[in-house]
């Protein structure tokens, strides 16, 4: 006798159910029916309790109770739909389900009742649910005491929606979810999964199209492309070791804090010799140290969010709830957050919440229709990336969005979040022609719902994690990014200074003998350098897509690129504002950044190359040290010109200043090709002035011209100043000194 068949012997009763409507039996059978717990499960009849469980390819089943006692099932319908009934109300009960080549044993997900409370329902309704990966998504639980996996996710036009994966051969029609009243919302506790399960969401629309699989918007972690599945993880089984930097983080990223920003692609920083990725742990081996030594306060990645096209280097996320599986698993990446706070680093991530890709298992058409985006293409297509653009008016898409930015920094301990492309979500007609935008209720450009987001946003962000930065990627002239909402501001903390970026390129582009035409392009930032809170940033953008490296832009041979990089980068930490560099940067990578390949590191056993990496370390550290440089980065009383008119001479010179009783910093630079001498400048104060930097220095790659540590000033009165000092400025240079204090 075979093993099933000594199951059914040892069953004592005749199978028998109360009976069903064949049309809902039809409807379980075929994976149609929108409520399958009104069918499946344990529910009263008359004269006792009905079972009902749906077991395909089954030519019979038994249920098995507590004490068990197996109870003999009749087929209800030939699919596999089977029922027995009972006097009491049973208790948790496992079905055996066989066939003549198997036996199976489950515990029936219909028996149990649901996780959503009231007031996640309520809070999921209005759009304001901050917590809200932790409602949706999958979780591990213990759920009326069963181990198992609650699923739940927003699809509110569905007609059916199924959790599919490995554990039910992908086949949705065999765990259909539960619909949670006008929430939109389907739910499903499956017992006895357990984390590291794949899965998607197989999602049937509101017309008769086939079912379609999706990933899970919420999910923690996918595969990688091209299968793309989610992975079931838990966010309860890391422990933080980052108690120390979480305490000091507000001071560390407030406005008058020394700021200085490495940013990076993990995937193309380094390789391994074979050409692969490296970890989240390898890089917390390399990258960590290496930036710390550079004298960063941060790292900023660009997206880690998952996302399908490496090509989009993480810009077209799809996961947003995902650390990429790309370089490890969900808490490998944690452990990479919790290195860089023992290193006192910083980290940021690149956000994005202005677009998102077209990929089939993502968020597009969604639950049939166009749930997460515009349906009208004038709005909800964005023609420079063939992407989809968030529906932000519709208040369940700006909750995923806004929660998302409080995952981060709340689950990961994300340090600031860096929002990309501000100025495509601002404007309607932001690179569109007339007639391929819609106006605003009030006929305007400006995207209303998108500024109401950004404001609910940052408000957010600061009522619940107000020591984590919220920095704009924002290009135009949009007033008050970074002013507060209850100013009538965007509310952001930071803001990119792109403007600054592109003009002092242009000007750095230019041979040193055209400098004097072009002389505003360096001081024309300072113009409008305190209207928001600036990051100066040499980002990712400016060296890639045939524009060429920062090193190749610079103007003559080799040594004097690398002079011309060394005045820049004194330029750029001696001006107000917070600094980034992109990967590479630091040491003149003589190549465009290509995303497949590693940074050309050989560069670095050139002298020359060495040396600006090694000015980039002592030009962090005197930011860091130095409270002039860094102090009064966001207001006019830490900055004042000495000399911002000699444009033939290609020279610019001005006072730093921290808080009252600290000393003054005096920043001088040449661009032009050749040494002045005796050039006089007015300072504020008598005394010695020491030189404390030299972009000219021989250790940074240079001649070694310069002021022998320093010059005392004299009472000759200049530049409005009632004494002065007497420089030599040598070519392509920039120099600090500070007055010297007893």
């Amino acid at each position: 006798m075979t093993r099933p068949q000594a199951a059914r012997a040892a069953a004592s009763e005749e199978p028998y159910a109360p009976p069903t409507d064949p049309a809902a039996l039809e409807a379980i059978a075929t994976g149609e029916h929108g409520d399958p717990f009104s069918v499946l499960g344990k529910h009263p009849s008359k004269g006792g309790w009905a079972v009902r469980v749906f077991a395909p390819g089954a030519d019979g089943a038994e249920v098995e109770d507590g004490s068990g006692e197996r109870r003999p099932m009749a087929k209800l319908h030939e699919a596999g739909v089977f029922g027995a009934s009972f006097t009491d109300q049973p208790g948790t009960y496992s079905v055996i389900a066989h066939n003549d080549a198997a036996e199976w044993r489950f515990v029936d997900p219909y028996q149990f009742g649901p996780v959503l409370g009231e007031m996640d329902e309520y809070l999921i309704s209005e759009g304001a649910h901050m917590q809200l990966w932790r409602k949706l998504g999958a979780h591990p639980m213990v759920h009326e005491g069963v181990e198992g996996v609650t699923f739940a996710v927003w699809a509110p036009n569905a007609r059916r929606t199924s959790v599919i994966g490995d554990f039910n051969g992908w086949d949705g029609r065999k765990h259909p979810m539960r619909r949670r009243g006008t929430t939109g919302v389907w739910e499903l506790f499956i017992p006895e999964l357990a984390p590291g399960t794949r899965y998607k969401y197989e999602i049937a629309g509101p017309g008769a199209d086939m079912p379609h699989p999706k990933s899970d918007p919420v999910g923690f972690q996918s595969d990688l492309r091209p299968d793309n599945s989610s992975i079931v993880r838990s966010l309860d089984d890391y422990s933080w070791s980052d108690t120390e930097w979480m305490s000091k983080r507000d001071a560390r990223q407030a406005t008058d804090a020394a700021i200085s920003i490495y940013e990076v692609h993990l995937g193309s920083w380094r390789k391994r010799p074979d050409g692969t990725w490296l970890t989240y742990a390898e890089l917390a081996e390399t990258l960590i140290p290496y930036v710390k030594e550079l004298g960063f306060t941060h790292i900023e990645c660009l997206p880690v969010s998952e996302h399908p096209f490496d090509g989009s280097w993480g810009y077209q996320p799809v996961g947003l709830y995902a650390p990429t599986s790309r370089f490890g698993q969900l808490d490998d990446f944690r452990a990479f957050v919790d290195a860089c706070h023992a290193a006192d680093l910083g980290l940021i991530i690149d956000w994005v919440p202005a677009h998102f890709p077209i990929d089939d298992h993502g968020l597009s058409k969604f639950d049939g229709t166009a749930l997460y985006e515009h349906a009208d293409p004038r709005e909800g297509f964005h023609p420079d990336w063939n992407t989809l653009i968030y529906n932000l008016g519709r208040k369940e898409v700006s909750n995923f969005l806004i929660a998302n930015a409080l995952y981060w920094t709340k689950e990961h301990h994300i340090d600031a979040l860096r929002v990309d492309a501000v100025a495509s979500m601002l404007y309607r007609d932001y690179s569109r022609k007339d007639g391929e935008w819609i106006p605003n209720r009030d006929g305007g450009r400006e995207n209303l719902e998108s500024v109401d987001f950004l404001r609910n946003l940052n408000s957010t962000m600061n009522g619940n994690v107000p020591d984590a930065m919220m920095i704009a990627e924002e290009s135009t002239a949009w007033p008050g990014v970074s002013r507060p909402v209850s100013d009538g501001g965007l509310g952001f903390g930071f803001k990119w200074n792109m403007g600054w970026m592109h003009d002092t390129l242009e000007y750095m582009a230019q041979d040193p003998m055209n400098r004097e035409h072009h002389h505003s392009k360096m001081s024309f930032g300072l113009n409008y350098a305190f209207s928001e809170n600036f990051v100066l940033s040499l980002s990712h953008d400016e060296v890639v897509h045939g524009k060429g490296s920062l090193f190749s832009k610079m103007p003559g041979d080799a040594a004097s690129k690398l002079a011309n990089l060394r005045a820049y980068f004194a330029f750029m930490w001696a001006h107000p504002g917070k600094k980034l560099l992109f990967m590479g940067q630091e040491f003149g990578d003589p190549n465009e950044w290509n995303a497949e390949s590693e940074l050309d590191w050989g560069a670095q056993k050139n002298p020359g190359h060495a040396g600006l990496s090694r000015l980039v370390q002592d030009l962090n550290a005197a930011y860091r040290k130095i409270p002039a440089l860094h102090e009064r980065d966001c207001t006019e009383d830490g900055f004042e010109w000495i000399d911002g008119s000699a444009e033939t001479a290609n020279v610019y010179a001005w006072l730093r200043k921290g808080r009252d009783g600290t000393a003054p910093v005096l920043a001088v630079f040449n661009f032009s090709g050749v040494q002045h001498s005796d050039w006089r400048l007015g300072v504020p104060e008598p005394g010695f002035w020491r030189e404390i930097l030299n972009s000219d220095a021989q250790v940074y790659g240079g001649e070694g011209r310069g002021n022998m540590g320093g010059v005392a000033s004299k009472p000759e009165p200049s530049h409005g100043h009632p004494h002065s000092v007497t420089l030599a400025l040598p070519p392509l240079s920039g120099i600090y000194l500070t007055l010297e204090t007893a």
